[in-house]
């Protein structure tokens, strides 16, 4: 199979679950799938994008996601033969894939953040929405959010809240939160986030939305994740190789921009304030095609997408990018 894919329908691709993977056509149409090849989903969660690179003609497809329950899920939603999932972190795909044999891969998707199955649970802990523990952890393993807001000094409360959601009354809510401790449950978080930042029945935004999402971002370190997940993405893919990575909110999709730049040798270059730097490694990435949106279609089927960005890029002959030192 070759040439452009086919189209997807979201409707096609509605799993049982009832969940929609975001952006899928384009998504598609970025990793130009052809027969026999090896394709990765970074983030199975419902199996939206992988069952979609399965109908493009994709000649296997390796899942990762950090849930388990989304591994354990996993059969049953895609029952394809073709599927090969694996319970790890997307940072770690480049280890996992060169241990089963896999180097290199034709292509990788990396969809960021939450999951509508994790966030639909109420049990999850993750939506301020519905009652459940103050948990968030994408994994089900570590601490918890109620460990870290019963746990950390309110300047740290007050850091995470600013620096991640974007809250300009971040030092309140800190306050706010370390006099209510201990705090178990999402409805004591997001009741002191309504009444310090006001809140009205008719509201579009509700008020605790920033800091759940700060909270989460940092309970789960998936800013630091991202970052790996990207490193590892260069490493794993072979020259000619498709990358895509659908982010839902700026503080992802500033990382994803920076490293496609920095990748393909298109970050600014010196000025007569800032001297130039000496030439770095080759490219490792080119054709990278500027943020795609939802478009109105989608967003009538599915609401939740509108924050969504997809960025895609192709990966070069150039060795990798020497990794940091630890």
């Amino acid at each position: 199979m070759s040439g452009n894919p086919p189209s997807v329908s979201l409707g096609d691709l509605k799993p049982k679950t009832g969940h929609l993977p975001v952006l899928v056509d384009e998504v598609v149409d970025a990793l130009k799938i052809s027969q026999d090849e090896i394709h990765v989903d970074g983030t199975f969660g419902a199996g939206g994008y992988t069952r979609a690179m399965l109908r493009a003609g994709a000649g296997r497809v390796v899942a990762f996601d950090q849930d388990p329950d989304a591994i354990a899920n996993g059969p049953s939603l895609v029952p394809d033969s073709r599927l090969t999932l694996i319970h790890e972190r997307f940072s770690r795909m480049a280890e996992a894939l060169d241990e089963r044999g896999l180097l290199p891969v034709d292509g990788i998707t990396l969809d960021i953040g939450v999951s509508s199955m994790q966030l639909d649970q109420a049990e999850r802990g993750f939506s301020f929405r519905e009652d459940g523990p103050l948990d968030m952890r994408m994994s089900q393993d570590g601490k918890s959010a109620a460990d870290f807001l019963n746990t950390a000094d309110e300047a740290e409360i007050a850091r995470v809240i600013r620096t991640y959601g974007d809250e300009p009354k971040a030092r309140g809510l800190a306050r706010a939160i370390v006099a209510a401790r201990p705090l178990t449950r999402t409805s004591e978080l997001s009741a002191i986030c309504r009444k310090v930042l006001g809140w009205h029945a008719g509201m579009k935004t509700d008020p605790a939305t920033r800091t759940f999402q700060a909270i989460r971002i940092h309970v789960n370190a998936e800013l630091a994740e991202l970052e790996a997940g990207l490193e590892a993405a260069e490493r794993a893919l072979r020259p000619g190789g498709r990358l895509a990575v659908v982010t839902f909110h700026s503080l992802e999709d500033r990382i994803v921009k920076q490293f496609l730049k920095v990748r393909s040798g298109t970050a600014p270059a010196g000025s007569r304030h800032r001297p130039m730097a000496a030439p770095g490694p080759a490219p490792t990435f080119s054709n990278v095609v500027k943020p795609i949106a939802p478009s109105e279609a989608e967003l009538a089927i599915n609401p939740r997408a509108r924050s969504a960005r997809l960025r895609s890029a192709i990966r070069t002959e150039a060795p990798c990018t020497p990794r940091k030192a630890a």
